[in-house]
């Protein structure tokens, strides 16, 4: 039996969030030494256990602050778990944050190389994918401007376009197809597809159900830092419009 793409056992995250307000660097450094500077704990995710089977496309939904951002953090090892474990299989891509991982100072062209270097792909591969990464992100001669002159729908085309070009086993995206205009979406949507035939696994965080239903096979929702549901797409899709209207 193939081993499963990802697992999650009884993962919890917590974060010590400062309880006062510090004026700078040399106040906080003396509250730390002194033992002045008190902490709230704060558990972004609780006792979170799933696991994703090789070639499912798994859609994450949730409000905001249920702790979705950082259970994809976790699992791209953006972020190592307070308690529990997360076990990954295979080359992973993680579309995080607009950007993330880009270097602002460098140009588009030059960001391709570099992000293709990080996920562990030749120079000579990344050659090879280099005319199709600058067709579909549309930058045309923006590509050579340097990325920090770039909107945030610029650089997430950017982003999402080396991710799928580089052709991972595991795409990990969050939100980044509400970028754009609603032709890049599309666009996108119908790149995902694509390497679906490929066997690849994908998880998708988005506030939109519809867009869910157009990846996803299975969904999960978390609340609160709570796993609360998990199953068909369909199913879970619905039960978060229930949510999103205000019943249970």
């Amino acid at each position: 039996m193939a081993k499963p793409a990802i697992v999650v056992d009884n993962m919890s995250m917590m974060f010590n969030l400062n309880k006062e307000k510090v004026d700078n660097l040399k106040e906080y450094f003396i509250k730390l030494v002194t033992r002045k500077l008190h902490f709230t704990e704060f558990w972004a995710l609780n006792d979170i256990s799933f696991t994703v089977e090789k070639g499912d496309r798994v859609g994450v939904l949730g409000f905001n602050g249920a702790g979705k951002s950082t259970l994809l953090k976790v699992i791209a090892g953006v972020l190592k778990p307070t308690k529990g474990s997360v076990k990954v299989s295979g080359v992973i891509a993680p579309m995080l944050e607009l950007g993330a991982g880009f270097d602002m100072n460098y140009s588009g062209k030059e960001n391709i190389y570099l992000y293709g270097a990080t996920m562990g792909y030749s120079r000579k591969f990344i050659e090879e994918k280099y005319d199709e990464i600058v067709e579909f992100s549309e930058l045309g001669d923006f590509i050579d401007v340097p990325v920090k002159n770039y909107s945030s729908g610029m650089r997430a085309r950017l982003g999402f376009a080396i991710a799928t070009a580089v052709e991972p086993e595991i795409l990990i995206l969050d939100e980044v197809l509400s970028v754009g205009d609603a032709k890049f979406r599309q666009k996108s949507e119908a790149k995902i597809r694509s390497m679906f035939d490929k066997g690849i696994t994908v998880l998708f965080v988005s506030h939109s159900t519809q867009q869910v239903l157009n990846i996803c096979n299975k969904a999960i929702i978390l609340e609160k830092g709570k796993l609360i549901a998990q199953g068909d797409a369909k199913e879970i899709c619905d039960k978060y419009n229930q949510m999103v209207k205000g019943g249970k």
